[in-house]
């Protein structure tokens, strides 16, 4: 039994070092401030040619300034030699500080599930700013597929995902939210342009579920088809289902935007 233990946590250290890494350490510094990002090419990667791109925003635990932690969630999807194969692309995380968010949102943690008020009246967060300055950066510099920029967030990423969206409308080919929420007032202006895939726990005790089905419903009244999965029994992680979905990422690589 402990053999077999000793070989398990070794495999579980071995995988998750490969997703490490296969995900270099880089940093965008812009006129005010820098942000610390991962990236992974794809397998053999040729500068002369244009790929998709994937943004994936990390939750509130993983905030830091250790260039390592946004990896902890997401980032073995995207390392898998399968999954690079099958879906080449130029996979970025980014890593938001401590001391900021990825929304504009005031978060009440007094009680749970966290009370939160969205402002999408106000400028976004600086990191979230330089978030899409980082994708605009690559996408001048001509390697990415403009139709096929993707963004996908868990928690307070998934809350980003839903407010990069919104403020960057004709940006995003698809965009998957988990466990996140949004402002419903600002649906209209993106529904039709970025498919969603909205993913929730129905047992979540920090960000509650019904925020999730507040955004399907805003993008079904919009005129939007959101793909909406609730897992029964999920509490707040909700993301290992969603990464276990058999076509997490051939859902996304499905969609192609119309210039």
């Amino acid at each position: 039994m402990k053999i077999k233990l000793t070989f398990f946590i070794a495999l579980i250290y071995s995988v998750s070092m490969t997703a490490q890494d296969s995900f270099e350490a880089a940093v965008y510094h812009s006129a005010e401030d820098s942000l610390q990002y991962r990236i992974q090419y794809p397998l053999n990667y040729d500068e002369t040619k244009e790929y998709p791109l994937i943004l994936f925003l990390h939750g509130a635990g993983e905030r830091g300034s250790d260039n390592t932690s946004q990896l902890t969630h997401g980032a073995k999807v995207f390392a898998t030699t399968g999954n690079r194969n099958a879906f080449p692309a130029i996979v970025i995380f980014p890593q938001c500080p401590a001391n900021s968010y990825w929304a504009n949102v005031d978060v009440d943690r007094s009680t749970y599930p966290i009370g939160i008020t969205f402002h999408p009246e106000k400028k976004p967060t600086p990191h979230l700013k330089m978030a899409v300055e980082l994708v605009d950066s690559f996408i001048k510099k001509g390697k990415v597929d403009t139709s096929r920029v993707y963004v996908a967030g868990l928690s307070m990423g998934g809350m980003g995902t839903y407010e990069i969206v919104q403020r960057n409308p004709k940006m995003f080919a698809a965009a998957i939210a988990i466990c996140g929420a949004g402002s419903t007032s600002e649906v209209n202006n993106y529904a039709t342009q970025t498919p969603f895939w909205v993913i929730h726990g129905a047992e979540d005790n920090v960000v509650n579920p019904v925020y999730s089905l507040q955004m399907a419903q805003a993008l079904l009244e919009a005129g939007a088809k959101p793909r909406v999965t609730v897992y029964e029994h999920a509490n707040h992680n909700s993301w290992d289902s969603a990464f276990a979905e058999p076509d997490f990422l051939q859902w996304l690589f499905s969609h192609t935007k119309q210039n």
